[in-house]
C-alpha cells in the first residue's frame, strides 16, 4: 500500500517508530494547514515558514523522546503551533523597537494604493484584537473562522467538549466586537 493512501492511524503508528516515509507523508498532509494557521496569527511569511518548520522539528523531537499526542494528532500539532506563536509574541513584546528599514513594504500592484493600505490596517487591527483574546479564545477563532474547521473538529483538536468550544467562540466573538468597536472610537 502506498503511504499516500494509508489511513492516518497507519501513518501515526509508523511515525511512532520514526519511519521516515510515514513522517514525510504526515508532513505533506499537515504542513500547509499549520503554515496557514501560523501565517494568519502572525501575518509574516518568513516568520510563518520558520515557525512551521519548528512545529515539525518539535514533533520529531517529541517522537524521538517517546512523547507524543494523547488524543488528536492534528490537535497536538496545532497546540505546538499555537505555543510557538505565543512564545514569539512574548519575545517580541520585550523588544518593541523596529528599524525604519524593517517596516513592511506596501505594494499596490493594480489596486488603489490607498485601498491596499486600508486593507493592511484592517488586517492588522483584527490580528491585534485576536492577540488580546485569551489563548484558548484566539485558538478557537483561528481554527473556526480562519482555518474553517467545524466545532466538532476544533473540540477534538483542543481536547474539549463541543459545548466548551461554543462558549469560547461566543465569548471570543463578543470580545472581538467590543475591542474593534472601541478601537474605532479612538
Amino acid at each position: 500500500m502506498l503511504l499516500t493512501e494509508a489511513t492516518e492511524e497507519v501513518l501515526l503508528s509508523a511515525a511512532m517508530n520514526l519511519d521516515e516515509r510515514a513522517l514525510s507523508e504526515l508532513y505533506d498532509r499537515y504542513e500547509a494547514k499549520i503554515y496557514s494557521y501560523i501565517y494568519r496569527r502572525t501575518g509574516q511569511q518568513p516568520l510563518a515558514e520558520d515557525l512551521t518548520a519548528q512545529v515539525f522539528l518539535k514533533m520529531l523531537e517529541a517522537l524521538h523522546g517517546g512523547k507524543a499526542w494523547h488524543s488528536s494528532f492534528s490537535g497536538w500539532l496545532y497546540r505546538i503551533a499555537h505555543n510557538l506563536v505565543i512564545d514569539h509574541y512574548r519575545r517580541r513584546d520585550r523588544d518593541q523597537q523596529v528599524a525604519i528599514d524593517d517596516a513592511p513594504v506596501l505594494i499596490a500592484g493594480n489596486d488603489n494604493p490607498v485601498r491596499v493600505a486600508e486593507q493592511h490596517l484592517e488586517t492588522d487591527k483584527l490580528r491585534s484584537a485576536i492577540s488580546r483574546l485569551t489563548d484558548e479564545q484566539g485558538e478557537v477563532v483561528c481554527l473556526r473562522f480562519l482555518e474553517g474547521y467545524s466545532i466538532n473538529e476544533v473540540a477534538n483538536m483542543m481536547d474539549k467538549t463541543e459545548g466548551a468550544i461554543k462558549a469560547l467562540q461566543y465569548r471570543a466573538v463578543a470580545t472581538l466586537r467590543q475591542l474593534l468597536e472601541n478601537e474605532q472610537l479612538m
